[in-house]
């Protein structure tokens, strides 16, 4: 078998720059470069600025994750992800292991069921939403896309005739799920604005978006292709924080994520509602009108079927409805 050639940095770059080096090797995305820089920062100098992480080990690592759960108070995924990032340092950068590293104070993940909208309050909901991020709120709801997943939609992505939504899911899973009827003419009307906004970049010289390393690499103009587009293009083209180069990236999440929270103030629903609610209400909504767990766990992308089961427990049961066994049997 052969074996696994291993991406050493350059020695003469500082260690973060040796960091972001490895991972833009291996295509890491920049928001987790981003996150892994700013934990291993922390690590750093938790354990001191004048100590180099070659000089550390496991307990000192083990006493950081700790720390973070009994002073900082993060949840479970925070300290997963600071972990996940002191070992790839080590694993990836400095070629170093970590053997027999153990959590002394783990941050416990509490299980809490989702929160929903019922039909009453998905229809206020709307009411007071509106434009570009009303189009992309039915879209979570009425196809179960992650918020992420719906601002970074192309416009390949989008198949009217088949009415589907491909989406790329996390670590790159693609998957399909249903594209609602009810918006397809306001999704296509919008699809043709971002046309023109894209030709008009074409014009003054840009136009390009940003698309995977190893797909540019082999298509070298699929950049400036009207299907690699963002459905939700920002405003505002901006440079590329890796490149240097000018592109139109797609919408901040930060824009959705407070009109989502408006709009359920406005509608007077007394309950904590995010963007990710409107997925939760899409799975009950969908199991109500009888979909297969099976099929539902396709459409909303999730690894394990436990995961979408959690949703049966928020199902409208109408124990009326239901007959007991006994009415079967003739006694």
């Amino acid at each position: 078998m052969e074996s696994q050639i291993k991406f050493h940095p350059d020695p003469k770059l500082k260690l973060m720059d040796q960091i972001r080096e490895v991972l833009r090797y291996h295509h890491y995305a920049y928001r987790t470069e981003q996150a892994y820089c700013q934990w291993i920062l922390r690590y750093i100098r938790f354990s001191g600025d004048n100590l180099h992480p070659r000089d550390l080990n496991a307990h000192h690592v083990e006493r950081f994750l700790s720390d973070l759960v009994v002073k900082g108070e993060v949840s479970a995924s925070t300290q997963r992800q600071a972990l996940n990032a002191i070992v790839f340092l080590y694993r990836e950068v400095l070629d170093l292991s970590l053997e027999g590293i153990r959590l002394p104070t783990r941050s416990k993940r509490k299980a809490v069921l989702p929160t929903i909208l019922g039909k009453k309050e998905i229809k206020r909901f709307f009411q007071h939403i509106e434009g570009t991020h009303a189009l992309m709120a039915k879209i979570m709801y009425g196809s179960g896309l992650r918020l992420m997943e719906c601002i970074r939609l192309r416009i390949k992505d989008v198949d009217f005739d088949q009415q589907r939504l491909h989406v790329p899911g996390k670590e790159d899973k693609w998957r399909s799920t249903i594209l609602g009827q009810p918006i397809i003419r306001e999704l296509k009307f919008h699809i043709e604005q971002v046309k023109a906004l894209h030709r008009k970049d074409l014009e003054e010289g840009f136009g390009e978006v940003y698309i995977p390393a190893a797909f540019g690499l082999k298509y070298e103009n699929a950049a400036m292709e009207t299907q690699w587009q963002y459905v939700f293009p920002s405003k505002k083209r901006s440079i590329d924080p890796r490149l240097g180069c000018e592109r139109r990236h797609h919408v901040l999440e930060s824009g959705l994520q407070k009109a989502v929270k408006r709009a359920a103030q406005r509608a007077g629903i007394d309950k904590r509602v995010t963007c990710h609610t409107l997925r939760h209400s899409f799975a009950t909504s969908m199991l109500d009108n009888g979909i297969n767990i099976k099929m539902l766990q396709e459409f909303m992308g999730h690894r394990d079927v436990k995961t979408t089961e959690r949703y049966l427990h928020l199902m409208d049961k109408d124990i009326s409805r239901i007959t007991s066994p006994l009415e079967n049997l003739n006694f």
